[in-house]
């Protein structure tokens, strides 16, 4: 069969190389020049990501690459970041004497640090909660996550894997499960706040998105030698290797159907390209209304929520990278109910955010000129359904990042500034991301799972999606699995003509 993967992000070439060794004829269109989507970075003489920095699960990334017939090592040196994170708190209690708290993905290690915090009986918690996560993991990620849906009903079976979840508290309130554990107030925060990767409030998701706790926090994080862009520099190589082609600016206007079956794509300059087999991984509800349109969205993109967006902040500086902190950094705002319900509810600024900072030159020193660093600073937003007017607030949200990095210590002096690049939620809209997110539909209950925007289209016999915003959700791990996803589903229409 001749596939046609639209989009060289993690997800189509996840689905590239899982397809590579399957006989079929594979083939790549992206617009861009090269490969890497939402996972690419700002060019000169500092390499910055601008997309995702937090790389977990690396296994799935092995798999895939694996997959093609090659082994990752070989194309990417992968570093173990220690400690995953560091968490400071605006309330002024400190850990180890100087505002820090260090997340650990080693058990004994972090269990160590929350003595130091909280004494013996919150690191016994810690030990807990741990075991806790791992039998979530256990059951959800090969039942509910890694794994295609056929209906709503799907998510009943195996019948054991649902009420383990159950059992598990996986659907209680997050915040209610890590409680139970923790009676720090820090702790609970470490342990809840990944839920806004998947578009959520801690104090209302469920308690199966502990499990992206599990993913950072104590299956670890890692950081490829180079920037993140060279995994999917790596899954390409991987891909190509395998006898895969790839079309580099070859932007995809529109799917050209015959009845219920897609014939192929058209691309700009009016090329038509015949295809058996179409998986689309571009941002589902913008592609779909220009690719098709004279057909419907389907209802659970047309009423979807979406998740908050971010206000990105990327320096390059003429300064190294603070030794007092770690590659990643959280600073956590003094209000927490109170800034969810701003950003997520009232679609208004948080008024003291909390903010992602990672420096990624305290791995990587390579990355920018010699003794010189790069800041990458993520706020969350809300998306443009929200009440900010990002034409006149884009300034003064600018200037309150450059203020908050000053007071934290992270940057010296706006004149350290050498290169400064900024991204608002109206830039990610003209990247192509609906309603200006790079985080898609959120994870609520029905927006999860089996209830998730189908990867199998029910318009089009043989159209296939793959990425955020469809099953199994955001997240590199969550993407790198939906490209996965849609291969079997392509495998699943035939063997080898």
């Amino acid at each position: 069969m001749r596939v046609a993967i639209i989009g060289a992000g993690l997800a189509g070439l996840s689905a590239a190389c899982h397809l590579a060794k399957s006989g079929h004829q594979i083939t790549v269109y992206e617009a861009s020049g090269g490969p890497g989507g939402r996972a690419g970075t700002v060019g000169g003489e500092y390499v910055i990501d601008d997309g995702p920095t937090v790389l977990t699960m690396v296994e799935l990334v092995e798999e895939a690459v694996s997959a093609a017939g090659s082994r990752l090592s070989d194309l990417v040196e992968l570093i173990r970041v220690d400690p995953a994170y560091k968490a400071f708190f605006s309330d002024g209690k400190t850990f180890d004497g100087d505002g820090r708290i260090s997340v650990h993905a080693d058990t004994e290690a972090m269990r160590d640090e929350i003595k130091r915090l909280a004494g013996e009986n919150e690191a016994d918690a810690y030990l807990r909660f741990v075991a806790h996560l791992a039998k979530l993991y256990e059951v959800e990620f090969p039942n509910f996550i890694d794994r295609n849906f056929n209906s709503p009903l799907s998510v009943l079976r195996p019948a054991g894997a649902f009420y383990s979840l159950l059992r598990l508290k996986g659907f209680n309130r997050l915040d209610q499960v890590v409680s139970s554990y923790f009676q720090d107030q820090r702790l609970r925060r470490i342990f809840s706040f990944q839920a806004l990767y998947a578009g959520l409030s801690p104090l209302k998701a469920l308690g199966i998105y502990a499990v992206i706790a599990y993913m950072d926090s104590v299956k670890g994080v890692w950081f490829p030698r180079g920037g993140m862009n060279r995994i999917p520099l790596a899954m390409e190589t991987a891909a190509k290797a395998a006898g895969v082609r790839f079309e580099y600016g070859s932007r995809v206007e529109r799917l050209v159907r015959t009845g219920n079956a897609v014939r192929g794509i058209e691309l700009s300059g009016r090329r038509f390209v015949e295809a058996d087999v179409v998986i689309a991984t571009a941002d589902r509800p913008l592609f779909d209304q220009a690719a098709l349109p004279n057909e419907r969205i389907p209802a659970r993109l047309r009423y979807a929520e979406y998740s908050p967006s971010a206000f990105l902040m990327l320096l390059g500086t003429n300064e190294p990278s603070p030794s007092a902190f770690a590659h990643h950094n959280i600073f956590f705002g003094a209000p927490w109910k109170e800034s969810f319900e701003a950003l997520l509810e009232r679609g208004q600024l948080m008024r003291d955010p909390s903010v992602l900072v990672s420096l990624p030159t305290l791995t990587d020193p390579a990355l920018a000129p010699p003794g010189k660093g790069i800041v990458y600073a993520l706020e969350p937003v809300p998306n443009l359904s929200g009440k900010v007017d990002w034409l006149s607030e884009r300034e003064r949200v600018r200037n309150a990042m450059l203020d908050r990095l000053q007071a934290w210590g992270v940057l010296s002096d706006p004149s350290a500034i050498a290169s400064e690049t900024t991204i608002d939620p109206l830039d990610w809209l003209d990247r192509g991301m609906a309603l200006g997110t790079p985080f898609s539909v959120s994870h609520r209950f029905f927006q999860s799972g089996p209830f998730r925007a189908p990867n199998q289209d029910p318009r089009f016999s043989n159209l296939l999606w793959a990425g955020s915003s469809t099953v199994p959700g955001v997240g590199i791990p969550m993407v790198l699995t939906s490209g996965k996803l849609a291969a079997k589903r392509v495998m699943a229409m035939g063997a080898r003509p």
